[in-house]
């Protein structure tokens, strides 16, 4: 506004004194015209002339007066539409969908971002309500919308929002005050499609539940095969003690019904078991930076610094399965998170400490681990969150993935504090080099 009022001033002044200049170059001309051929002239032509001067000034003075005013309009539009299209370009540059819109959900903003996500065009949403607000988070938004006015901007708030099918689309979303002048607020929302972090994070969490059964249910299995074999040999030598026909008859029964419960028990083992990875070659590397990649929303709401030195991998790979390894560092990745604090660091580092192995540390600068819980780390269901906050069982996982891939695991806590998290794994080598191939 204060720019606006300078280069109005700056307008109107330069108007007056080109005005000024044009009346006083006129007059000039004019005297010099009238000295020259009309000094002898009668008064009543003189009179002529002095009105005729006149009108001719009125007619430059006012010619000149449109068109630089015409011209300075023309120069505004143009400024004005140059910095429209470098706000359009702005805003359709940005890889989140973004919906601008008053305090009734009316839009008046909707980028190519949003028309992918929602399906929604532009044509369809401006001008009109906000069509992707499900009714149960109407109350959720109207709350959100009331702490943005109150100048507290509510950023990356996880929710749903509804596509044009009707389908509903896991988000993380923020909400910003927008004014322009002395106006009603705005806002803008800016919206992230968050699907696949979701659907992630609940395969981890099945992941856990499923290893937790499977321990439970190979433990369960494991104490009732002993009693349940003590049992079927007792009643196979009862059978060839007793004489009676119908006793024989009823520990027949008895020995096929321990039988069923045996295999029964057999299959509940089976299936405890977890089916042989699909190991190929994998680039660590490239795992762990996907990784960091997918925990980056997390990393920023904290304020978390990475540093990921990878340079010593270039060309060396191990022989894995690329989920396991992904679960694997996204556990490790996501324990030194849930340690740090605001503002904490983590930093990955990968070494080669021999030719045959891969030496991968993940270290942060946390609250370190209890001398007394190092032993118990890697025990199934210890944990040293507080309620609600994790399983125990992340861990546990993740020493069995790097057993299987035939490395092995260790924590300590580092000298100036926080944890070290250290990984030895095996270098993949192809067949044609020489030696086996690691397993």
């Amino acid at each position: 506004m204060e720019r606006d009022s300078q280069w109005s001033g700056w307008h109107w002044t330069t108007l007056m004194l080109s005005s000024i200049s044009i009346v006083a170059a006129v007059f000039a001309i004019w005297e010099l015209v009238e000295n020259r051929f009309f000094r002898d002239i009668d008064y009543v032509s003189l009179h002529y002339l002095y009105i005729t001067r006149g009108m001719a000034s009125s007619l430059i003075l006012a010619s000149w007066a449109a068109w630089f005013v015409l011209r300075q309009r023309r120069q505004g539009e143009e400024d004005l539409r140059r910095s429209r299209e470098h706000y359009r370009r702005l805003l359709e540059a940005s890889p989140s969908a973004v919906a601008l819109y008053d305090a009734s959900l009316c839009v008046s903003e909707w980028n190519q971002a949003a028309e992918r996500l929602y399906g929604f065009s532009k044509a369809e949403v401006i001008g009109r309500a906000l069509p992707t607000i499900p009714e149960e988070k109407e109350a959720e938004l109207s709350k959100l919308l009331l702490a943005a006015e109150a100048a507290e901007p509510m950023a990356m708030v996880e929710t749903l929002r509804r596509d044009v099918r009707g389908t509903l689309v896991d988000v993380q979303l923020s909400v910003l005050p927008f004014r322009e002048g002395p106006g009603p607020c705005d806002f803008l929302e800016v919206t992230e499609d968050i699907r696949e972090r979701v659907r992630l994070r609940q395969t981890l969490l099945e992941v856990e539940k499923l290893t937790s059964m499977g321990k439970t249910a190979a433990g369960t299995a494991h104490h009732l095969n002993t009693p349940l074999a003590a049992m079927l040999l007792r009643v196979q030598m009862m059978r060839e003690q007793a004489h009676d026909v119908e006793t024989q008859g009823d520990l027949e029964r008895l020995e096929g019904s321990l039988h069923f419960c045996q295999q029964f028990v057999s299959r509940l083992l089976e299936f405890s078991r977890r089916p042989a990875a699909q190991k190929q070659p994998e680039d660590v590397g490239r795992t762990i930076e996907s990784v960091v990649s997918f925990l980056a929303p997390a990393l920023t709401a904290l304020k978390a610094r990475v540093s990921v030195d990878i340079d010593a991998l270039d060309g060396f790979r191990i022989l894995g399965d690329r989920n396991l390894l992904e679960a694997l560092f996204s556990i490790l990745m996501s324990n030194a998170l849930d340690a740090i604090s605001s503002g904490g660091m983590i930093a990955i580092r990968c070494d080669r400490p021999s030719s045959e192995l891969i030496e991968v540390r993940i270290a942060d600068d946390g609250c370190g681990i209890a001398s007394a819980d190092l032993s118990r780390i890697f025990e199934p269901f210890f944990t040293t969150k507080g309620p609600g906050r994790g399983t125990g069982l992340g861990l546990s996982i993740a020493r069995n993935i790097v057993l299987e891939h035939g490395g092995s695991i260790r924590l300590e806590n580092a000298p100036a504090g926080g944890a070290i998290a250290i990984l030895m794994l095996p270098v993949f080598r192809p067949a044609g080099a020489g030696e086996e191939t690691s397993s």
